[in-house]
């Protein structure tokens, strides 16, 4: 086992795993920029280095400020959180060029799921279920229009080296297509430096489905169940839950056994998600692989009692998974807490934390990194906890998360608090009646 961590990361993430880490008896080092001097990562591990200045380029995605921190505090490995370099396959690289152990997959798994084309194919061949499109990235004008002739209108382009919604455009017409397919070229160059985009087929109505896996070194692999993460804003996500209120035992089978083949493919190492579409008809098809721990990772932990970090730990200590798929034996409700305006477009809101209480009490968890007189600064991500409420029923997981919303006080910043109120009085959300689309016509009062 590991005797020191470094953990590249910040917030609520790098608390996260200082805690398993002590629990673990496993030292920890921090790594902090300068705006975050106050931050409680800084204060709760073992030794904090300063990496940098604000900016993230210049702290924590500045990979040679991380591995000089790493090598003077001897730590034998680094986990990476998720976010920053926990996808990035040179990072990976580097940690093992210099003997440090990265707590993930490997660089060529990383790449291989990094991909978006990549991965369709290598789930293809894996018999995976994709989306119907092309099978490459879209080289002119001509070909976009044979493509999406073939699959049918509405088609939906997407940047191969995407996320978050970037480089993303919906077309439901021929007439369409051409200013959509250049827009989304010019967003996709924009963000990532890669301007290639492909098509699929848009599937209408979906649901945001994932499956959470894990798998060792010696080539045995598991999942733990889903998570419904469907109530979603621009592609990004609010509320995560489990069991999905849309799931079947047909259909958990069917898409568990998919993730496993979708690990196998690529002779997985660690905890990571596939991540699905499904239809309102209960087809489902892969959208991508997430290869690191997820922000709504807490979840899946409290619906079978499962340290999701510390298995990801073992996993890269050379511990064997224990091949076990897991089924939820509770209902779980994530809420995320942002710093931002909900009745102002969900603008950020950095600022002074004022005046803090923290709901708790049965059924109640809160990961947060925040504290009264903390300073949140507007540098990056605006989470700024995760509010995961357990029971034995979907009903009263919604009641235990209603009762620790009215709980919640943050003063100084605007949060999304008032906006998960309403969203666990909304009749729709209650009865699970929901797509992805949902938050187009949910109007906060």
């Amino acid at each position: 086992m590991f005797k020191k961590i470094l953990i590249a990361n910040r917030g609520e993430i790098a608390l996260r795993v200082i805690r398993t880490c002590r629990e673990m008896g496993i030292k920890t080092v921090a790594v902090y920029s300068t705006a975050d001097k106050d931050s409680l990562h800084v204060k709760f591990a073992d030794e904090a280095v300063c990496i940098g200045k604000p900016a993230s380029a210049e702290s924590y995605l500045n990979m040679a400020h991380i591995m000089a921190a790493a090598e003077i505090t001897n730590a034998d490995a680094i986990h990476p959180g998720y976010g920053f370099l926990a996808e990035n396959a040179k990072f990976a690289k580097i940690c093992g060029d210099h003997g440090i152990k990265f707590i993930g997959p490997t660089p060529e798994m990383i790449d291989a799921m990094g991909d978006k084309i990549t991965a369709k194919d290598t789930m293809i061949k894996a018999g995976v279920p994709v989306v119907p499109g092309g099978g490459g990235l879209l080289q002119s004008i001509e070909e976009a229009k044979s493509i999406a002739k073939e699959i049918g209108y509405p088609v939906i382009l997407k940047a191969t080296a995407g996320g978050g919604g970037k480089g993303m455009r919906i077309v439901w017409e021929e007439s369409e297509l051409e200013r959509n397919l250049d827009m989304a070229k010019t967003e996709a160059a924009a963000a990532f430096k890669n301007d290639g985009v492909y098509m699929e087929k848009f599937v209408e109505e979906p649901r945001h489905i994932e499956i959470q896996v894990a798998g060792d070194q010696y080539g045995t692999a598991c999942h733990l169940s889903e998570r419904d993460c469907s109530i979603q804003r621009r592609h990004q996500k609010l509320v995560e839950e489990s069991p999905s209120p849309f799931m079947t035992d047909e259909l958990r089978d069917k898409m568990g056994a998919a993730a496993i083949k979708a690990c196998n493919a690529i002779n997985y190492e660690g905890v990571g998600t596939i991540e699905f579409l499904v239809d309102k008809h209960r087809n489902f098809y892969f959208m991508e692989m997430n290869t690191r721990i997820q922000v709504e990772h807490c979840v899946t932990e409290e619906v079978i009692n499962y340290d999701l970090i510390k298995e990801q730990i073992k996993i890269a200590a050379g511990e064997k998974v224990s091949g076990k798929n897991y089924l939820p034996q509770m209902c779980a409700i994530e809420c995320r807490i942002n710093a931002e305006d909900p009745y102002n477009d969900f603008r950020p809101s950095p600022g002074k934390i004022t005046v803090l209480h923290t709901p708790g009490g049965h059924g109640v968890r809160v990961d947060s990194h925040v504290y009264a007189g903390y300073v949140i600064p507007p540098y990056y991500d605006s989470m700024i906890a995760k509010l995961i409420a357990v029971a034995q029923t979907r009903k009263e997981a919604i009641d235990t998360m209603s009762r620790a919303l009215s709980e919640y006080v943050i003063e100084g910043v605007k949060t999304t608090i008032p906006f998960h109120q309403q969203l666990m009085r909304d009749e729709n959300f209650i009865s699970g009646n929901f797509t992805t689309k949902f938050l187009e016509t949910f109007k906060l009062k």
